[in-house]
């Protein structure tokens, strides 16, 4: 068996664009990947060309081999950009080698041990009430793990405007009551999307009574474990950290210091599936739970499936296809073929391989759409983090 060609197609799906990449071999297997890094989509498209030009010829079944190569044939190893592009890569091997064998990826995995994946919702409103009708409405249809999409804020006339520090009252405030309404039962987090400083989470999470969080997500940037640490020591809310990372060896600190009580890995950006199956063995020998991130598409949700049937420490899977959002992420036509939900809950699939088809031909009548994240500042004019 030998790789014949490696495609790249940079999708519109929903409101975003997916990078969606195909290794084909020679004697008619293929399978799909999906690259994390959104909004740089043409970045890792190039990358993936790259490595296209020596993977040619190749047995796609030396996996682990392949992966190490493309990790290191080049001086400056490593990065997002690279990672995004192996990550794609890896995954669409390991759905050759599933079609091949006849078997789904978590029989490569070493077998599932969950039947089917539990799954977080998230959700948002504009006001303490609609924020609490929305969550009652999820936990009734058995969502009992929310996430708050984002922090409450002031209005402003100019939407690039965003104050971090005026969020933190009244999103405090808002929990406070919401948790008092829904009860103890409830797993109930927040996305604080990397916006705040050290010191204005600590003063958030100190806004609140004990219990009330059961997880705050990426509340500071992650390039300092140091500066989580010292965050660490200051707030006694779990943490889920980790959805940015490109490798086991940025996850390592977090995970052996016990900065971090969830590990946020997001399988098509650490490196697929060799890589995200070393980041659960190192993250299982510390008590961690993986919480995956993934907000992509189909591919990734399969992906992300597999993986989390497969390993023993694993608490709930990221899925914005839920009564608390009207994601598009997962479109039919583009993906005909893809992991199903049911309740609160993904069905692991039994077919061979990831158990997900794209629609190249209707990809391909489409025109690559650039889309940009926020760029938001503060009212002196200087910028933050969205």
């Amino acid at each position: 068996m030998k790789i014949s060609d490696v495609k790249v197609f940079p999708t519109w799906v929903g409101g975003r664009n997916q990078l969606i990449v195909k290794v084909e071999t020679e004697d008619g297997y293929y399978g799909w990947g999906e690259s994390g890094l959104s909004g740089r989509e043409l970045a890792v498209a190039e990358a993936v060309k790259h490595y296209r030009e020596f993977l040619l010829g190749r047995d796609p079944r030396q996996v682990g081999a392949l992966w190490q190569e493309m990790y290191r044939s080049q001086y400056f190893e490593g990065g997002r950009v690279l990672t995004a592009a192996i990550s794609a890569i890896d995954i669409a091997l390991y759905d050759i080698m599933g079609k091949a064998l006849d078997v789904p990826v978590y029989q490569l995995l070493g077998g599932k041990q969950r039947d089917r994946i539990p799954c977080f919702a998230t959700t948002g409103a504009g006001t303490l009430e609609g924020l609490v009708a929305k969550c009652k409405e999820l936990i009734e249809l058995d969502w009992n793990v929310i996430r708050v999409g984002g922090a409450a804020s002031k209005q402003y006339d100019d939407p690039s405007i965003y104050e971090p520090r005026e969020t933190i009252g009244i999103t405090a405030a808002w929990f406070k009551e919401l948790r008092e309404e829904l009860g103890p039962d409830p797993v109930l987090g927040i996305d604080y999307h990397h916006r705040l400083t050290v010191a204005e989470t600590a003063s958030f999470c100190q806004r609140m009574p004990a219990g009330t969080l059961d997880f705050i997500e990426e509340p500071i940037r992650d390039e300092s474990p140091e500066a989580y640490e010292s965050l660490r020591t200051m707030v006694d809310i779990p943490f889920a950290i980790g959805e940015e990372f490109a490798s086991k060896w940025q996850f390592l600190p977090y995970l052996e210091r016990g900065i971090t009580q969830f590990a946020r890995i997001d399988i098509c950006n650490v490196g697929g599936f060799t890589e995200a199956m070393k980041v659960a063995s190192l993250a299982e020998s510390h008590y961690i739970d993986l919480m995956p991130h993934n907000p992509l598409g189909p591919i990734c949700t399969a992906a992300s499936v597999h993986m989390s049937a497969a390993v023993p420490n694993f608490s709930w899977l990221e899925h914005r296809v839920t009564p608390g959002e009207q994601s598009t992420s997962q479109d039919t036509d583009l993906f005909p073929t893809q992991v199903q939900l049911e309740g609160s809950m993904l069905v692991v699939p039994d077919t061979p391989g990831l158990g997900v088809e794209f629609n190249e031909a209707l990809a391909g009548e489409q025109e690559f759409k650039y889309w940009e994240a926020p760029h938001l500042k503060r009212r002196d004019g200087s910028y933050t983090n969205w």
